[in-house]
C-alpha cells in the first residue's frame, strides 16, 4: 500500500474517532499496567492451535510498585474463547519450540540457578528438566523426526583447555604464566603455588589471582568490558550439542574459541546448519570479519563450510521442508554500518546462491519457509511500519502482504494459514489471523480491545516533504478536547539509534504518545536522515553529521505541521528524545531557542568521550572516524552538544539510568554541571538500578514516574485553553 493511501486511511479513523471523543476519556498514565502484548505465535503441527506468549503487568506486593509476567497460551484458532494456560504463575516460560507431532514442548526455564531445556507433554503432566549443563542451555530446537533436540551450550574461556591463538592482552604476560583466577573461583585448579604477598614473583601472581577470583578487584584486560548495567569481563562461547531422547544421551558438537549459533536440522535429520566465525583473533577484534555457514554432520561432528565470502557477512541459513533449497541471510560488509540485508536461496549443496532482496532496500529478518517450499516470508522496517513480504522461489519474485501504517511483530505459517502478532493505532498489540496472502483478516484475542473501549485514541496524520534530496515523512497527532479555533501547546518527539524509526506501526512510543495527547498536547514526530525503515542512502544521510542536518529534518517538520495545523501553538513548543534523540535535544536547543522546555534522556553530549563511556562506542568510529585520525576530532567537536552548552537557554531536565552503561552516565553529569556552573535553568533526575532501557523495560513504577515526569516538567512551562 502507498503512503498516500495510508494518510487516507488513518483520517477517515480520525473523523471516526472525532466523533466519538465526546464519550470517551484519554488514554491514562496508569493505563501502562493494562498493556499487553502477545509474541511468538507457532501453529500447531494439526492446524487446529496456536501457541503464544501473552506478556503483562500485574500489581506487586509491594505496594505502588508492579511486576512483568508472562503466559504461554494454547488457543484454538476457530473458537479462540477456547485457550489453555500452560504454565503456572512465576514459571515464565521462553524459547520454545513444538515437537513435529505436536505432542511434546520444549522450553527454556531456570533450574538451580542456570537456564536449561525442560519438555512439557501436552496431553497433560508435569514438565520435567531434560538438561542438566553446568552453565546452562537455551535455545531448542527439535530434529524433523522429533527424535533429538539441538540446543545450545555456554562454554566460558577458561574453561576450555587448549591454549588460544591469540596473544593475552594482559601486557608482559603470557596466558601460562599465571594461575586461572576464573577457574580458581569455581574450584576447577588446583593452586601449584602457595599465595604470598611478600612471596617470589610467582606467589605474589598467586596471591593477586586470588583476590581477582573474587572480584576484588576485576581485572580488566577486554575491549569490550561495558555491559549493559556493569562490567562485562569474562568471555563465554556458544556451542552446540545434540540431545537423543531414546537413548537419553547427548553429544557436544563443537568446541574451541568460537561461537555456533542459529542451528537448523537438514530434512533427514543428520545435520544442522549454523553460523560462526573461525579466526585466531581475541573476539573483542572480530567486529569486521565475515560469519560463514558451516553444515555440520550428526553422527561424526564433522564440518563442511557451505557459504564463506569476503564479502558477505552470513547470518543464517535453513532448508526448505523438500530439502531442495537452503534460504540464506547476509549482508554485504563494504560499508557494514549502513548495508541493509540480503535475502536469498541457493541448492541444497550451497552452489547457486541468488539474492533476490536487494531492491527491497531494508532490514529484513524473521525468514521462514512455507510448508510447500515454493516461496518464504519475512518482515522489515518500512517507513513507519513492519511489512510482511512473500519471496517465491525460484523466480525471486517479491510480493509485500501485510504493509501501512501497521507494525507485524512476529508471525507463523502452516499450511493455508498466517497468524502474527500486529501493532495499530487503534490498538497497541493484538493477535489475528489470515490467510498465506494476507487477506481475510480476523482478530483472535481481545486483550486491549476492551480496556481501551471507553478510551480516546489520538490518531497520526502523516505527512512528507523534500529536503536536500531526502523524502521526510512525519506525523501530527491532535490533543484530547482539541476545540475549533484554540491553539494547544505540541511536543516535538523524536527518536534514537540513530537508526530507529518511529511511525503508526511501531509499538514503543504507543503509550507515552497517547498519555501527551490526553493531556492536551499535540504531537509531531519525524524520520529524520539517518532513520532505519528507508533504505541505505537514507539510513548513512547523518554521515559524520548527527547535528546539522537531522535536526533541520525534525525542525522542518515541526514548521511545516505549524503551517498545515492552525491549533497548533507556535510560542508554546517543548522537545523531548532519549539517547541518540536525548543527543539532538541538547543539539537542538544550544542552536534554536524557540522551545518553552526541553528534556534530555539517557543521552551523549561529548562524542570523544562517547568512545570510552558507553558499551555503543562504535558508534563514533562508525559514524565519524577515530580521534586521532587526521581532522576528525575537529568533527567530533563540531558534531558535540556539549561544545554549544553556553548557548543553551531553554530550561532543561535531564534523565539517566545510574547503571546505564550503553551511553554512560558520565555524559548527562558533565552536561548537567556545566549548565549549573553557567546558572543556567537545569533538573537532573537519577534513576537507580535502571540501564538504557528503562523506558521500555525498567522496573515499571520507574517507567511510570518517568512519564509523569515528563507531564509535570513541559506543564510548568506552557499554558492551555481554557
Amino acid at each position: 500500500m502507498k503512503q498516500k493511501s495510508w494518510l487516507l486511511s488513518l483520517s477517515l479513523i480520525w473523523l471516526v474517532f472525532t466523533l466519538q471523543a465526546q464519550t470517551k476519556k484519554p488514554i491514562q498514565l496508569s493505563d501502562l499496567t493494562k498493556i499487553v502484548t502477545v509474541s511468538s505465535p507457532e501453529i500447531t503441527p494439526d492446524g487446529k492451535h496456536v501457541l503464544f506468549v501473552k506478556n503483562y503487568m500485574e500489581a506487586s506486593k509491594k505496594e505502588g510498585e508492579y511486576d512483568y509476567k508472562s503466559q504461554l497460551l494454547l488457543m484454538d484458532i476457530q473458537n479462540p474463547s477456547q485457550v489453555k494456560i500452560l504454565n503456572g504463575p512465576g514459571n515464565d516460560l521462553s524459547n520454545f519450540s513444538l515437537s513435529p507431532d505436536g505432542k511434546k514442548l520444549a522450553f527454556v526455564k531456570s533450574w538451580e540457578g542456570k537456564p536449561q531445556i525442560w519438555i512439557l507433554p501436552m496431553d497433560g503432566g508435569e514438565a520435567q528438566v531434560l538438561t542438566h549443563e553446568k552453565y546452562g542451555a537455551t535455545s531448542p530446537v527439535w530434529s524433523p523426526d522429533g527424535s533429538k533436540l539441538a540446543f545450545s551450550i555456554s562454554v566460558p574461556m577458561w574453561a576450555i583447555t587448549e591454549m588460544p591463538a591469540w596473544e593475552s592482552p594482559r601486557p608482559g604476560r603470557t596466558y601460562g604464566d599465571e594461575p586461572n583466577y576464573l577457574a580458581i573461583k569455581e574450584g576447577l585448579e588446583k593452586e601449584d603455588t602457595r599465595p604470598n604477598m611478600d612471596g617470589d614473583v610467582a606467589e605474589l601472581r598467586a596471591w593477586l589471582a586470588k583476590n581477582a577470583s573474587k572480584n576484588d578487584p576485576r581485572v580488566i584486560d577486554r575491549l569490550n568490558f561495558l555491559g549493559e548495567r556493569g562490567l562485562s569481563t569474562d568471555i563465554s562461547f556458544r556451542h552446540l550439542e545434540v540431545f537423543d531422547l531414546a537413548s537419553q544421551k547427548s553429544t557436544i558438537l563443537t568446541s574451541g574459541y568460537q561461537n555456533f549459533g542459529g542451528a537448523e536440522w537438514n530434512p533427514e535429520g543428520t545435520a544442522l546448519l549454523t553460523t560462526s566465525l573461525e579466526t585466531d583473533l581475541h573476539p573483542d577484534f572480530t567486529t569486521d570479519l565475515n560469519t560463514s555457514v558451516y553444515r555440520i554432520s550428526i553422527s561424526d561432528a564433522s564440518i563442511q563450510t557451505l557459504f564463506q565470502s569476503e564479502d558477505i557477512r552470513f547470518a543464517g541459513a535453513s532448508f526448505s521442508p523438500d530439502g531442495k533449497w537452503i534460504l540464506v541471510s547476509g549482508q554485504k560488509t563494504d560499508d557494514r554500518a549502513f548495508n541493509q540485508s540480503l535475502l536469498g536461496i541457493a541448492k541444497a549443496d550451497g552452489s547457486g546462491l541468488k539474492w533476490f532482496t536487494e531492491e527491497i532496500d531494508r532490514r529484513l529478518g524473521d525468514a521462514k519457509w512455507a510448508d510447500d517450499s515454493k516461496s518464504f516470508y519475512f518482515t522489515g522496517a518500512n517507513q513507519g511500519g513492519f511489512t510482511l513480504y512473500k519471496a517465491e522461489v525460484p523466480s525471486g519474485k517479491i510480493s509485500t502482504l501485510i504493509s501501512g501504517p501497521v507494525g507485524v511483530n512476529s508471525y507463523d505459517i502452516q499450511g493455508t494459514q498466517l497468524v502474527y502478532s500486529l501493532t495499530k493505532v487503534e490498538n497497541p498489540n493484538e493477535l489475528y489471523l489470515a490467510d498465506l496472502a494476507g487477506k481475510n483478516e480476523k482478530q483472535l484475542t481481545q486483550f486491549n480491545s476492551e480496556w481501551l473501549a471507553d478510551r480516546w485514541v489520538s490518531l497520526p496524520t502523516g505527512h512528507q516533504f523534500e529536503q536536500d534530496g531526502f523524502t521526510i515523512d512525519y506525523w501530527v497527532m491532535p490533543p484530547f478536547g482539541q476545540k475549533s479555533g484554540e491553539k494547544y501547546p505540541t511536543l516535538l518527539e523524536m527518536h534514537g539509534g540513530p537508526t530507529a524509526m518511529w511511525g503508526p506501526g511501531e509499538f514503543s512510543m504507543w503509550h507515552e504518545f497517547q498519555v501527551l495527547a490526553g493531556r492536551g498536547y499535540g504531537i509531531v514526530y519525524a524520520n529524520p536522515r539517518g532513520s532505519g525503515g528507508y533504505g541505505k542512502v537514507f539510513q548513512k544521510g547523518n554521515y559524520r553529521d548527527w547535528g546539522d542536518g537531522p535536526a533541520k529534518d525534525v525542525l522542518t517538520a515541526l514548521d511545516k505541521a505549524g503551517e498545515k495545523y492552525a491549533w497548533i501553538d507556535q510560542d508554546q513548543l517543548v522537545l523531548t528524545g532519549g539517547s541518540y534523540a536525548g543527543y539532538l535535544t541538547a543539539w537542538i536547543v544550544g542552536h534554536d531557542h524557540r522551545f518553552k522546555a526541553a528534556l534530555t534522556q539517557r543521552g551523549v553530549y561529548d562524542l570523544t568521550f562517547f568512545m570510552g563511556e558507553g558499551n555503543a562506542w562504535r558508534l563514533v568510529p562508525n559514524y565519524f572516524g577515530y580521534p586521532w585520525e587526521e581532522g576528525v576530532k575537529e568533527i567530533l567537536d563540531y558534531n558535540s552538544p556539549q561544545t554549544y552548552v553556553q548557548n543553551i537557554q531553554t530550561p532543561l531536565m535531564i534523565f539517566h539510568g545510574d547503571n546505564d552503561l550503553r551511553t554512560g552516565v558520565r555524559q548527562s553529569e558533565l552536561l548537567y554541571k556545566s549548565l549549573k556552573i553557567l546558572g543556567k535553568p537545569v533538573e537532573y533526575i537519577r534513576y537507580p538500578e535502571e540501564g538504557h532501557e528503562l523506558s521500555r523495560s525498567g522496573a515499571i513504577h520507574r517507567r511510570l514516574d518517568r512519564i509523569g515526569r515528563i507531564v509535570e516538567f513541559f506543564e510548568r512551562y506552557v499554558t492551555h485553553p481554557n
